[in-house]
C-alpha cells in the first residue's frame, strides 16, 4: 500500500484532521528532497517516513518556544525523510571512511595554510593521484545523501542532544549560532564551489543544467559539488562532530 492510501482513509475530526491539513507539506519536501537523491530513493517512501515526522511534529510541538508550526514539522519531516534514506544506505563503510579522510586532510591544510585547500593540496597530503581522488569525490557524490539538508539536519541533532541541559533561550542562540556558522561557511568557499551550491540548492538547478552555465561536464560538477560540502563539514567539525 502506498503511503498516501495509508492515510486515505483517515477520518477528518482531531489529530486525523491535522494530518490532511498538513499532508501537502509532507509531499512539497518530499518531491524537494527527490530530486537531490539517487534514483533508488522512492518518493513513497520519503512521503511514508514524513507523516511518521510530521505525527512526531504534532506530539513533541511546543508553541511556546517560538517557532510556528510548519517551521518546526518542515525541520522534522526533513530529518524523518533523510533518516529513512540513511537507513536504506547501501554505500561500502569504504566510501565513508575515505570522505572523513578528505574532511581531514581539508581541515588540516587550510588549518595550516589559511586558505582554501585546493583538490591537488588534498591529493597529495593523502598520498594518491588527482584522478583518485576525484574517483572518492565522485562515489561519495553518487552514493551519499550529500547535502546541505543533511548538514542542517545535523545541526538539528547537535540541539536535540544539547537540549536537555540547555534553556530555551540558550537552544535558540545556539540553532541561530549554528545557521550563522553554515551560511558563513558557505560564503567562504572557493568561487566556483560557492557558486555551485548556490545554483544547486538555491536555483535548484540539476548537475547537467549546472554543467551547461560552466561549461563541465556533469560529473565533473558533481565532484566539485562533494568537494564542496566535504569542505564544509570539516569547517564546521566543532558543530557537527557526531557523525
Amino acid at each position: 500500500m502506498s503511503a498516501v492510501a495509508m492515510y486515505s482513509s483517515v477520518q477528518i475530526g482531531g489529530i486525523d484532521a491535522q494530518i490532511m491539513q498538513h499532508a501537502p507539506l509532507v509531499k512539497r519536501i518530499a518531491y524537494h528532497l527527490l530530486s537531490k537523491l539517487p534514483d533508488s530513493v522512492q518518493v513513497d517512501d520519503l512521503i511514508q517516513a514524513g507523516m511518521l515526522g510530521l505525527l512526531e511534529s504534532m506530539k513533541n510541538y511546543d508553541s511556546g518556544k517560538g517557532a510556528s508550526f510548519d517551521t518546526y514539522a518542515g525541520i522534522r519531516i526533513r530529518g524523518s525523510m533523510l533518516d529513512e534514506v540513511r537507513r536504506c544506505d547501501w554505500v561500502p563503510r569504504s566510501v565513508y571512511k575515505k570522505s572523513r579522510f578528505i574532511s581531514d586532510a581539508i581541515r588540516t591544510i587550510e588549518n595550516q595554510t589559511g586558505t582554501a585547500a585546493k583538490d591537488s593540496d588534498v591529493a597529495e597530503y593523502l598520498g594518491i593521484s588527482l584522478d583518485e581522488y576525484n574517483h572518492i569525490l565522485q562515489d561519495s557524490s553518487n552514493c551519499r545523501v550529500f547535502s546541505i539538508e543533511e548538514l542542517a539536519q545535523t545541526g538539528d541533532n547537535y540541539l536535540e542532544e544539547s537540549s536537555g541541559i540547555a534553556e530555551a533561550p540558550l537552544e535558540s542562540i545556539a540553532r541561530e549560532g549554528f545557521q550563522q556558522a553554515l551560511s558563513n561557511a558557505i560564503g567562504s568557499l572557493p568561487e566556483r564551489e560557492r557558486l555551485i551550491i548556490s545554483l544547486y540548492y538555491n536555483d535548484e538547478l540539476n548537475l547537467r543544467e549546472i554543467g551547461q552555465i560552466l561549461n563541465l561536464t556533469e560529473s565533473r560538477v558533481s565532484q566539485i559539488s562533494s568537494q564542496a560540502v566535504i569542505r564544509l563539514r570539516s569547517r564546521l567539525g566543532d558543530w557537527i562532530n557526531n557523525d
